[in-house]
């Protein structure tokens, strides 16, 4: 090998390393988490998307971007879930007080039988013993 074909060798790996170096890096793909953090960049994500569908499909920044989108639709709707089981408890509670008022209220205004003073009551007098007097009443047969 002669120092031409040396100092060629060379400098094509010095150009192939200077192209290499100076190259953009490749940015990695967004995380779901921080797409979920960052709703700017999740639009922009989706919009980038939504345009070249093809590219869609298989890209790594789309397939996070929907995965963010299903997570916080559904960390919105649990925190919806759970606002209405706390107005559904209020609610319920509310209304048990309501409940017990009036039923406090109907038992102030009832009247107690077994709180009423006793009445002593008489007896009806005996029917007197048949005598000839008194006959017995005689039981009549209607006329045909």
């Amino acid at each position: 090998m002669s120092i031409k074909s040396i100092v060629a060798c060379g400098c094509l790996g010095a150009v192939i390393l200077a192209m290499a170096a100076c190259s953009p890096r490749r940015i990695p793909p967004m995380t779901v988490t921080d797409l979920m953090e960052d709703r700017v960049t999740l639009d922009g994500v989706l919009m980038k998307c939504n345009q070249n569908q093809s590219r869609a499909r298989t890209d790594s920044d789309c397939l996070n971007a929907r995965i963010a989108i299903e997570r916080l639709a559904s960390r919105t709707e649990s925190a919806k879930e759970a606002k209405r089981t706390e107005e559904f408890e209020h609610t319920r509670e509310r209304l048990r007080t309501q409940e017990k008022q009036r039923h406090d209220q109907e038992s102030k205004s009832k009247v107690d039988v077994y709180d009423l003073p006793l009445v002593p009551v008489e007896p009806t007098p005996p029917a007197p013993p048949p005598n000839e007097t008194n006959p017995p009443p005689v039981a009549r047969e209607p006329n045909p």
